[in-house]
């Protein structure tokens, strides 16, 4: 049992570090496309838009779908749809094309989050599952780092035809690595029953077995105000490096250096969470963001560069202590619905804000936006107030 949890919690890691890759490494491709096809920020914007989207719009029916076929056969298709758009995206030379092939690649996409979170919630339970899922979220965070830097390294020796069909190949190599680590069964087996779970886990908790409580509620909104600034920051950092003086691989290098430090906050943070609580690891790490996003725009490129790696670990810290925390709200039978829904509001926040902060930044000015977005990052604070009241409540 124990090689098989291994076997499963690997493969869900695996599509993680894949599909988290392809949905940042956009970010380094985002000025590379506007030089190419004249686009204005609002027109780079609704790309990632179009993409978080396809990917947003789909992770409910995933979730509903993988019951159906199967969690693993379903988790393998979509990883080759997302491979195959960006294959063909190589191949495209115009704006309406490229936009078609992010479209794809995002509904191959929407199947990883909710059903990898699923698989782990189900694989592990009690004090492993946290953790497990705080691997999961850090392994997401590595594509993150790799993928970027080697699409920024490319592009200094390759046009973007040829490395984002290079992504491709790599998302057909993961393909068949899944196929072989997956284990045979069906879906993943279930860690705890739902006779134990209604016996004295958290599920008994959850209002008359909904997941659509005021804890969820109120953990979704946190995480759609936390996803939406996040997004927005990140499609608004490479331009505002860019007035700075920063070259196209500065760039790349610099997102690494945010996703590196993302990647420590994620994991650091869903231990934090374990330990002291998500209620007060959201109220630290998303007061950081707002503070850090606005002392980037006096700095000068190479102390924006030494800061960054802080700005990540404020930045993408508060998501894995959000992502963890879904399980102790909701009853067993419904996580891979919820984790559905929960993905579903995040990303599609992520979707939009690209688009919205971009019409901003044409508007207002880039470091002007990012004034906005971190004004916006305080809306959570408030929010925190009615999870605090709903985990008073499964005390009681």
């Amino acid at each position: 049992m124990r090689r098989i949890k291994q076997r499963i919690l690997s493969a869900c890691c695996g599509a993680h570090i894949l599909h988290d890759g392809y949905t940042d490494l956009l970010y380094v491709l985002f000025p590379i496309w506007q030089m190419s096809f004249g686009l204005s920020l609002t027109e780079v914007g609704s790309l990632k838009t179009l993409y978080s989207g396809a990917m947003a719009s789909l992770q409910v029916p995933s979730s509903m779908l993988s019951e159906k076929i199967g969690e693993k056969k379903l988790l393998i298709f979509g990883t080759l749809i997302a491979a195959i758009g960006f294959l063909l995206s190589g191949l495209t030379g115009g704006f309406i094309g490229l936009a078609l092939c992010l479209i794809l690649s995002g509904i191959g996409a929407s199947v990883q989050h909710p059903i990898a979170s699923s698989l782990t919630s189900h694989t592990f339970e009690g004090p492993e599952l946290r953790g497990a899922l705080s691997i999961y979220n850090f392994s997401g965070d590595i594509g993150k780092v790799l993928l970027p830097s080697l699409c920024a390294a490319l592009l200094a020796i390759w046009d973007w035809h040829a490395v984002t069909s290079l992504m491709g190949l790599l998302g057909l190599v993961a393909v068949i690595t899944l196929t072989i680590l997956m284990p045979k069964s069906r879906n993943a087996p279930i860690a705890k029953t739902e006779e134990q779970c209604s016996n004295g886990g958290t599920a008994q908790n959850s209002k008359q077995g909904q997941f659509f409580n005021l804890g969820f509620v109120s953990l979704s909104s946190i995480a759609v105000i936390d996803s939406a600034t996040r997004m927005g920051f990140l499609t608004l950092l490479p331009f505002l490096l860019l007035s700075k003086g920063s070259t196209v691989s500065q760039v790349g290098f610099a997102l690494s250096l945010t996703f590196a430090g993302g990647a420590a906050g994620k994991f650091v943070c869903g231990f934090i969470a374990a330990r002291f609580g998500v209620i007060k690891t959201t109220l630290i790490t998303e007061i950081g963001t707002a503070m850090l996003m606005v002392l980037t725009l006096p700095l000068q490129v190479d102390a924006i560069m030494l800061l960054l790696p802080v700005v990540g670990v404020a930045l993408n810290g508060t998501s894995s202590g959000l992502y963890g925390t879904v399980p102790e709200l909701v009853p067993l039978h419904m996580r891979s619905r919820a984790f559905g829904v929960f993905y579903t509001l995040t990303i599609g926040a992520g979707a939009i804000s690209p688009l919205v902060y971009g019409f901003a930044g044409d508007r207002l000015g880039v470091p002007q936006a990012i004034v906005v977005i971190a004004g916006t990052v305080l809306l959570v604070l408030p929010m925190t107030l009615g999870l605090r009241k709903a985990f008073r409540r499964l005390v009681i």
